[in-house]
């Protein structure tokens, strides 16, 4: 049996949850980004700009990307306990898996600080 040391929530059921929820934000995200340039076809940089300017739409757009991070870190768990078993790796496989989730952690954090700085301008 694998220990709920690195889940998000410590329940399936509330990972199901934050990853469902996720997924929503994330669709409404890139449905209304694909509306806005389907409605703008001639868009320009200024354009562009002025959307990402608007102060609703950093918010949405950082709601997003915790979404995203929530969602990639929910996913990735599933796939590192369900996979880096000791059947799939053998006898190292608490190690793989602390391994492989912490690298997916870091790059998660990584890309998270990223596209805060990105999105705010910090």
């Amino acid at each position: 049996m694998v220990t709920n040391v690195t889940n998000l929530s410590r329940s399936g059921l509330y990972d199901w949850m934050a990853q469902r929820v996720s997924a929503v934000v994330l669709a409404a995200y890139v449905l209304f980004l694909l509306g806005y340039v389907i409605a703008h076809p001639g868009m320009g940089y200024a354009d562009w700009h002025g959307l990402f300017s608007n102060q609703a739409m950093r918010i949405f757009s950082l709601l997003t990307l915790v979404s995203l991070s929530v969602h990639a870190w929910v996913g990735m768990w599933t796939i590192s306990t369900d996979y880096l078993t000791s059947m799939a790796v053998g006898k190292w496989a608490t190690a793989v898996r602390f391994l492989f989730q912490a690298a997916c952690g870091i790059a998660m954090f990584a890309f998270f600080v990223w596209g805060v700085q990105i999105l705010w301008g910090i």
